[in-house]
């Protein structure tokens, strides 16, 4: 069995390098403007980093229309550092893309452009390929705020600097990270997604409360096992379906199956039964795979979903939520303002949850607003955005001590 596996997994690499090289073929012949390199004021002088494959763009796309802001003021570029994702990239994102395989491609741009600052949306191990350059200022701005154990890893010790949504995760970095002043080294910039005005892609019918059940996935590692799809999932799911009375939107986390095949499949069933209901409920029960996160606060009056970083998104909206808790006795969970304050769903509870909900949504959770000012600070419209772009050109311009942020009017 042994050897069938190490045959299969040399066979499938095979063919992951016979496609990248493909791919490579095809920017070399049809896509050369992913190698250019402007001159004069054009030179780039912020980067987003991106050495991933597709299924983690997710972790990308939501920084989209913050650094479309940000091109306003200064050059923006993605780097990607695969070809089947710079093609992709080129194709969804209104930013310029910049291809850059290996090392020499990266110092090429760095030497031909005026880098000052550099963005990181994950801890990919060549994220450090790019960090070797002393020269421009390398910001984790991660993709998402949570509880998740991710969020204080040693491995923040690397970047110049964190942008933090608020006190919240200074005070996380503070009290778990050992030799690192988290006073000087983040900076606070709210959620400047939440200014953004998303186009819904599906219609609702408004006159029943929508639910959004958003899971994160099964993970990998115990540590980091949150996912609820198969713990609460099913059976929430079938409660508000056979209730009647609620709208859903499942939107399932992206890598959902990556590393369980039961996790995947679970998402598959729920996707079945939603589908199914659909033809025949007078509610709105959707699927939702879409590739971007954002139209569904403004649809949804309630959320459901795990310890994550969709917890404190839906959070900044001021409605109500639960956040499940995790079956497994090895998952790390941290004592928190937020989880403190926002009503938990046990995995027995899944079949209480149109009850549930319909007391929650009439009920007034008095401490939301304390703890959305501890976790995202000033969450008026176009205040994260301002500070967002406050911050970036304050590191651009490598001067501290700017008199006022750019004015900003949300999209």
């Amino acid at each position: 069995m042994k050897v069938l596996k190490t045959l299969n997994n040399a066979a499938a690499y095979a063919g992951q390098r016979l496609v990248a090289r493909q791919h490579r073929k095809f920017i070399n012949r049809h896509a050369t403007e992913l190698f250019h390199t402007p001159t004069g004021e054009a030179k780039y002088k912020v980067a987003l980093y991106f050495a991933d494959p597709m299924v983690n763009a997710y972790q990308i796309r939501q920084w989209y229309e913050p650094m479309k802001q940000l091109a306003k003021h200064v050059p923006v570029v993605i780097i990607a550092r695969r070809p089947d994702s710079a093609l992709a990239l080129r194709e969804e994102c209104a930013l310029p893309v910049h291809y850059a395989p290996t090392i020499e491609d990266v110092e090429n741009l760095v030497n031909t452009q005026d880098l000052r600052l550099v963005f990181y949306v994950n801890q990919n191990i060549r994220n450090f390929q790019m960090m070797r350059f002393n020269t421009p200022d390398h910001v984790f701005i991660s993709h998402g705020e949570s509880e998740k154990a991710y969020m204080w890893s040693n491995q923040l010790k690397a970047y110049d600097y964190v942008f933090s949504a608020g006190q919240a995760a200074r005070d996380r970095l503070a009290e778990h990270l050992h030799n690192y002043d988290a006073g000087h080294r983040t900076r606070l910039i709210g959620r400047p997604q939440i200014d953004v005005a998303y186009l819904a892609p599906y219609s609702i019918n408004h006159s029943l409360p929508t639910v959004l059940y958003a899971p994160t996935w099964e993970g990998d590692r115990p540590s980091m096992n949150y996912g609820s799809l198969l713990s609460h999932g099913e059976k929430l799911v079938d409660s508000l379906i056979k209730d009647g009375g609620f709208n859903v939107i499942f939107r399932p986390h992206p890598r959902s199956g990556v590393n369980s095949a039961q996790y995947g499949q679970a998402v598959n069933r729920v996707k079945q039964k939603l589908d199914e209901a659909n033809t025949t409920s007078a509610a709105r029960l959707l699927f939702d795979d879409t590739t971007h996160w954002g139209w569904q606060w403004a649809q949804s009056d309630i959320c459901i979903t795990d310890i994550s970083a969709v917890a404190y998104d839906f959070l900044a909206t001021g409605k109500p939520m639960f956040v499940t808790t995790p079956v497994s006795d090895e998952a790390t969970i941290s004592d928190s303002p937020a989880l403190s304050q926002v009503p938990a769903l046990s995995a027995a509870q899944a079949v209480e949850i149109p009850a549930l909900v319909r007391s929650a949504l009439v009920d007034e959770n008095t401490g939301f607003k304390e703890v959305v000012e501890y976790y995202f600070g000033d969450v008026t419209e176009g205040a994260s955005m301002q500070r967002f772009i406050h911050e970036s050109l304050s590191l651009v311009d490598g001067n501290l001590g700017i008199a006022s942020p750019p004015s900003y009017r949300a999209a």
